[in-house]
């Protein structure tokens, strides 16, 4: 793996979580609805997808803050954890308690069950403080990566105001999220964005047939102003537009063991090879490399670095 060593004088990336989480994953021998279960064991880590994004740059040998807002005792876990990870950190704090997301995992089967918790009610002094936050680290930052669901009490137009107050600082905005977040933060025309299968048939309003109707349909997010489109396809890779040309990415076959967060992953490795002044392949090399490295550990924005290596060295690249 190609680490670049950065200094303090370096520009930084942050990333942005709004609906920040401890993501508690706990394994079960078999678990069925509606039963009791016995928890054979349990990880407790600091999460949301800004987050996860933050963690695995950091695990790539980025410099990264992260922001965002979080709450009361589950606030003070999820910012001493990245602390402890050498994660800089400079969050609002908001009234309540910030939210747990529990995945359980049936370790017989390989199933993942979600239950996606509620977070703190944001309030209307919440969101100016956030937007100044943003505005000071944009400031002092290469890339600000913006990603996850919107947090009860925000406005669906809080990512676009966000991308806006990044774009006038001169530094790249990366926009990762679906729903009307989505469709609102298309507005402000992003640099970067990566709709998953589900995020880019909801907004299509189908489900394109093949790779041909899926390339076109990046191309239709690019048109809008979007320098840079990657629609992650799960275990097939991702399709990309990249300053206009098109590009087909295959990972190498895996049996994943948790997907959860391969999708930051791949942010992540676009962000800091960008950084890096990586070219239009390396760089989709290193995000479908840090995805599938992802994809084989237990926990969200995770990986190994020798499985990272190997696999950057058999993911397929195809111009389109």
């Amino acid at each position: 793996m190609r680490v670049h060593r950065q200094s303090w004088r370096d520009p930084m990336i942050t990333t942005v979580t709004l609906h920040a989480a401890i993501d508690r994953t706990i394994y079960v021998d078999q678990f069925e609805a509606g039963h009791v279960h016995r928890v054979a064991r349990q990880i407790d880590e600091p999460g949301g997808k800004g987050i996860n994004v933050a963690k695995v740059i950091r695990q790539l040998g980025g410099q990264v803050t992260t922001t965002g807002i979080i709450a009361g005792n589950n606030g003070a876990f999820i910012e001493n954890s990245l602390a402890e990870r050498g994660i800089r950190t400079d969050f609002i704090q908001a009234a309540g308690e910030s939210r747990v997301c529990l995945n359980i995992l049936d370790d017989s089967s390989g199933s993942s069950t979600e239950l996606l918790g509620q977070g703190p009610a944001i309030s209307e002094a919440d969101i100016e403080a956030i937007k100044e936050k943003v505005h000071g680290l944009a400031s002092q930052s290469s890339t600000v990566v913006i990603s996850g669901s919107l947090p009860p009490g925000t406005p669906d137009t809080l990512y676009a105001e966000l991308i806006r107050i990044v774009r006038s600082t001169g530094a790249r905005s990366f926009l990762d999220t679906g729903g009307t977040a989505f469709r609102a933060g298309l507005t402000a025309s992003p640099d970067f964005l990566k709709p998953n299968e589900q995020e880019l048939t909801e907004w299509l309003g189908r489900r394109p047939r093949d790779v041909r109707e899926w390339t076109r349909s990046a191309q239709m997010l690019a048109d809008l102003g979007v320098d840079e489109v990657c629609v992650t396809l799960g275990s097939q890779g991702a399709l990309a537009i990249l300053s206009g040309v098109a590009y087909r990415v295959k990972p190498p076959t895996i049996q994943p063991v948790n997907t959860v967060g391969c999708g930051d992953a791949f942010v992540a490795g676009m962000a800091y090879a960008g950084e890096r002044g990586d070219s239009a392949e390396s760089r989709l090399r290193t995000a479908v490399s840090a995805a599938t490295a992802n994809a084989m550990s237990s926990t969200a924005g995770d990986m190994d670095s020798r499985l990272f290596e190997e696999y950057e060295q058999l993911v397929q690249i195809l111009p389109l």
